[in-house]
Order: structure tokens, then C-alpha cells, then sequence
């Protein structure tokens, strides 16, 4: 279940990579963009919290942040949600 929600996220991240942005010139202010940090928090923290995450960045996405690099932060515990630990 948690998959098929993911997979339904990604999609119109994934549209929006492969049609709208490479209409637009490049602009992002950040590294990565923030497709792709959506696409990795869903990945790494699941659809709820990544979701949360993407949409804090893309609010802070305007001409007043000065951007940089912002890595997605890594899951509590060290470890990605669904693997055991070691």
C-alpha cells in the first residue's frame, strides 16, 4: 500500500521533470533541485513526512534565500523506513 502511494507521488514529479522543466530556463537556486529532493524525502521518509519536507523547500524556493545546498536530512535512527536494522 505504502509503495502504490509513493509511486503515485512520484508521478507528477516525474511529469513535471520530463515535460514542464526543460521548457523553463534554469533557475533553481538549490542543490539538488527541488524535484529531485521531493522525489528523494518521499523516498527516504515516506510519503507524509516527505511530502512535509518537499513543501518546506519549494515555500523556501523565492529571490530573498540565497540557496545553496540542502541535502535531505537523513531518517531518525540512521536508517531508511522498511529496512531492518543491522
Amino acid at each position: 500500500m505504502k509503495q502504490t502511494i509513493v509511486a503515485a507521488m512520484r508521478l507528477p514529479i516525474v511529469f513535471y521533470r520530463r515535460f514542464i522543466s526543460p521548457l523553463k530556463p534554469p533557475t533553481c537556486r538549490f542543490a539538488p533541485t527541488c524535484s529531485a529532493y521531493a522525489l528523494e524525502a518521499i523516498e527516504v521518509h515516506g510519503p507524509i513526512k516527505g511530502a512535509g519536507l518537499a513543501a518546506v523547500r519549494i515555500c523556501k524556493c523565492h529571490p530573498f534565500h540565497p540557496g545553496g545546498f540542502d541535502p535531505v536530512p537523513p531518517p531518525k535512527g540512521g536508517r531508511e523506513p522498511g529496512r531492518p536494522s543491522a
